[in-house]
């Protein structure tokens, strides 16, 4: 199973929002020219992992194609943002590079799914 995947304006709506009533969702907006985005893709992808399926990282690159209006749509200040979704609903957010403990307590958080270590 993949548990980070690309996703875009056109299939967000099936991706993201209906397949985080199977399983929450991490969506991470990012732009190529954003070196705290970079900073953060490794720490968002070693969490994801260590859940094994039970949650899910999708990156949004708001340069490519129409991807800016989804940043619009969820009024986006600035890069990274990355928002969590479960059961179709927005669950939590935040702006900027995190380490990797401050994640794992935003996913305390803000989720029912117990962390598996």
């Amino acid at each position: 199973m993949k548990f980070v995947f690309d996703t875009d304006l056109h299939n967000f709506e099936k991706e993201v929002i209906e397949a985080s009533r199977h399983s929450p969702i991490l969506v991470d907006f990012w732009a190529d020219w954003c070196p705290p985005c970079k900073t953060l893709t490794p720490v968002l992808e070693r969490v994801v992992h260590v859940y094994a399926g039970a949650l899910l990282l999708a990156k949004v690159e708001v340069d490519e194609g129409s991807n800016m209006k989804l940043a619009g749509h969820y009024k986006l200040r600035g890069f990274p943002t990355v928002i969590l979704f479960s059961n179709g609903e927005e669950m939590g957010r935040f702006s900027g590079a995190k380490p990797e403990h401050w994640l794992r307590q935003f996913l305390k958080e803000n989720l029912q799914v117990t962390h598996p270590t």
